[in-house]
């Protein structure tokens, strides 16, 4: 089993990951390592592979799997209570906390993860950033919710897919009025190459967040490594994981 380990300067109590897609028990196009529940995988088959990341990781607990809908719900995760339990269906994309031991996860084959930590490790949080995300806001809602100035934050962005491989229409050019050119380069079909992480990354600097780091890596191009909805449509999830040591 491999990770990829973000390369940023976050403060030893911060320990993030990302899943790759092999060394799980997840067969056909879910080969191997799914973390998806909601996927049509078996659910022995991810709970094993869940329970393998955990280990291998060596987790504090078992991570705050959200239900994510492509919005700007940020959960605030404090000491596991009934109500905040991991597990139990915890809605929205993104989460932050300040506990110890609480692990932000985010669930993803094309869309951006995008980990946050401030620069003393006093919080740190996750963000699910598709398109739909991204132009709601929902990286705005999750650096918000840190509570801690921009310029003391730090973030990650995850593998993602590739402005060479995200093809998409004058609705999604139009959802990012205002955007850099940069990001939208026009077709032979006359629709759109998309870069995601400049977006993400442009988001990030609008706020003040200026030590961005990762976003490097195309999910639909690399399938050795990764999942990708947008080239297999049947497939497995991968995860970005962050927490605060104990």
């Amino acid at each position: 089993m491999e990770f990829l380990t973000p390369d940023w300067p976050a403060p030893r109590a911060v320990r993030a990951a990302f899943t790759l897609r092999h060394g799980g028990v997840s067969d056909g196009s879910f080969a191997t390592l799914n973390l998806g529940l909601h996927t049509g995988d078996a659910m022995e088959a991810v709970k094993e592979n869940r329970r393998r990341v955990r280990g291998m990781l060596g987790l504090p607990g078992e991570p705050a799997w959200l239900d994510q809908v492509h919005g700007t719900e940020v959960l605030v995760l404090g000491p596991e209570t009934g109500a905040e339990r991991p597990g139990q269906g915890l809605r929205g994309d993104a989460a932050v906390t300040r506990a110890p031991g609480r692990v932000c996860a985010i669930q993803v084959a094309d869309c951006i993860p995008v980990l946050l930590t401030a620069r003393d490790g006093s919080v740190v949080g996750a963000a699910h950033a598709g398109w739909r995300g991204l132009a709601a806001g929902v990286i705005e809602a999750a650096v918000r919710a840190l509570a801690v100035e921009p310029r003391e934050t730090l973030a990650w962005l995850g593998p993602a897919i590739g402005p060479a491989h995200f093809e998409v229409g004058d609705e999604v050019r139009e959802a990012f009025r205002g955007a850099p050119d940069s990001a939208f380069v026009r077709n032979a079909r006359g629709r759109w190459q998309c870069d995601l992480p400049a977006l993400a990354r442009g988001r990030l600097r609008a706020l003040g967040v200026q030590d961005v780091y990762g976003g490097g890596w195309c999910t639909y191009a690399d399938a050795g490594r990764f999942f990708s909805y947008r080239r297999d449509a049947r497939c497995g999830r991968m995860a970005a994981l962050i927490w605060i040591e104990s």
